[in-house]
């Protein structure tokens, strides 16, 4: 089921539901004192933490764009992405913002939930699970922030009054929002219901926690929270996720799109040629030739020839375009594949597949111990969905730890390619190394950064506070060498 997510203006910027969401009208100018009286007051609220993750500076556009365009995966002859693929950003590049500004609206929002709708008289089980779904929405655009910007301000409570006191922080400690991302999952798997159609239920926020634990590299924490994501399992066929329309218990959380002004998806035009997208021109995301050449397009169902589309011959990933002008020829990225509707796609977007969560335990397993057969099955899952052999302690890719690295680190790039994890992948690795010189990876976000700049300059391991951040907050401080 589609829907749309519709903004109402007011002092908390609260939002309500189309008819196929919540069955019930926007909200007016409202107060806190006067909108918080029922459970569907406390139903419209959450719809709005939602809602947030749906903007162009987030899983609408730009967030996705950041998590690639810096990337092995992507190039573009697109000017407004030149910054993110040239690693020539600056705090006046405009996703480095979008990406900042969008997500501290999520959070706003989520803070709001979690003042109010405690003072609502209601079921008391929805109302823990609405807190619960707050916290993980919350908890998920603190992740984002943190590992693109470092430490960052931590509002815990909504921005109301517009007072400097009330919406100029300081910036925490990145170890400190970590601390609350993590504190927040583990309130929300606690809370939220184990199904929740169309929106995150328990599986995701232990799905999420064990992203941000591989990333924190707590390997045993990682692998409990991997392992506690239940019930879910991979679709039978790679193909058939894509585009992202709620299919199955492979998706654990993704962005809902109606397709229409209000709740469109920007990616499709963005990333397709013409048809099926609205416009021909040079698009964002290109997937590079290395990329195409890294993978086994032929026994690779991930990465195979299918046949032929409105698009192009259809690999499954990608497709290849093959008529019009110059922007429609060649590779382009296919796991959003609807009409581009004037950048308002009905596509989803994925934010959490178990495929990632087979693949993180398998991670954490083998950085702890090394190879083992309970290291191996959660990878064999996703490497026999896509058609490879099962591997054995053996194979050539499982003799060493290192070599099992390698093989983990290939399988993430090609399962997860444009899903908007790889910068984020390449930023971990080379911290990982920094870590631990002994735990190499064959690229890293440095190795990338080497090749752009001419050196390896470690400030690029984050990006800088927006400038726009800076004008208006005087606590803020920008990261080194920005």
């Amino acid at each position: 089921m589609k829907k749309i997510l519709i903004p109402a203006l007011g002092a908390l910027t609260l939002l309500a539901g189309c008819k196929d969401f919540l069955d019930r009208q926007p909200l007016g100018t409202i107060a806190p004192a006067n909108f918080f009286q029922s459970a569907d007051d406390a139903e419209a609220s959450l719809t709005s933490c939602y809602d947030a993750l749906q903007g162009s500076g987030a899983y609408g556009q730009d967030l996705i764009t950041m998590g690639e365009m810096p990337s092995d995966n992507c190039t573009t002859a697109n000017g407004d992405v030149n910054a993110l693929e040239k690693i020539i950003w600056t705090p006046n590049t405009s996703q480095v913002y979008n990406v900042y500004r969008q997500a501290y609206t999520g959070v706003n929002r989520a803070n709001v939930v979690l003042k109010y709708v405690p003072t609502i008289t209601m079921d008391t089980v929805r109302r823990s699970q609405i807190l619960g779904e707050a916290r993980f929405v919350r908890a998920l655009n603190y992740f984002n922030l943190v590992r693109a910007y470092g430490g960052v301000p931590l509002r815990l409570q909504p921005s109301e009054s517009g007072a400097s006191a009330d919406i100029n922080l300081a910036r925490a400690t990145a170890d400190q929002i970590y601390d609350q991302v993590i504190a927040d999952l583990q309130s929300a798997t606690q809370r939220m219901p184990a199904s929740n159609t169309n929106r995150a239920g328990r599986n995701a926020a232990y799905a999420l926690l064990a992203r941000v634990q591989l990333t924190r590299r707590n390997w045993a924490a990682a692998q409990a929270a991997a392992q506690a994501v239940t019930g879910a399992a991979l679709s039978a066929s790679f193909k058939g996720l894509y585009p992202a329309e709620n299919k199955g218990s492979e998706s654990l959380f993704e962005i809902q799109f109606a397709g229409n002004p209000d709740g469109g998806n920007g990616i499709p035009d963005l990333i397709l040629p013409s048809p099926p997208a609205s416009y021909s021109f040079p698009k964002y995301n290109i997937p590079t030739a290395e990329l195409i050449s890294y993978a086994d397009t032929v026994n690779d169902r991930r990465w195979a020839y299918i046949g032929r589309t409105n698009a192009g011959r259809d690999h499954a990933s990608y497709v290849d375009g093959g008529r019009g002008n110059g922007n429609d020829r060649g590779p382009f990225v296919y796991k959003w594949t609807s009409s581009g509707n004037f950048f308002n796609s009905v596509d989803n977007t994925y934010v959490l597949r178990y495929a990632e969560v087979l693949l993180t335990q398998a991670e954490a397993i083998n950085e702890q111990t090394g190879p083992s057969a309970t290291a191996l099955a959660p990878l064999n899952l996703v490497r026999q969905r896509a058609g490879l052999a099962a591997l054995t302690l053996a194979s050539t890719q499982a003799l060493t730890k290192q070599a099992l690295r390698n093989e983990i680190d290939r399988q993430r790039r090609l399962e997860l390619a444009f899903e908007g994890e790889r910068w984020f992948d390449l930023l971990r690795y080379a911290r990982h190394t920094q870590a631990d010189a002994s735990a190499t990876h064959s690229v890293t976000a440095l190795t990338l950064i080497q090749q752009m700049t001419g050196a390896a300059n470690t400030n690029y391991l984050i990006f800088p506070i927006p400038q726009g951040e800076l004008n208006t907050n005087p606590l803020a401080t920008q990261n080194p060498g920005y």
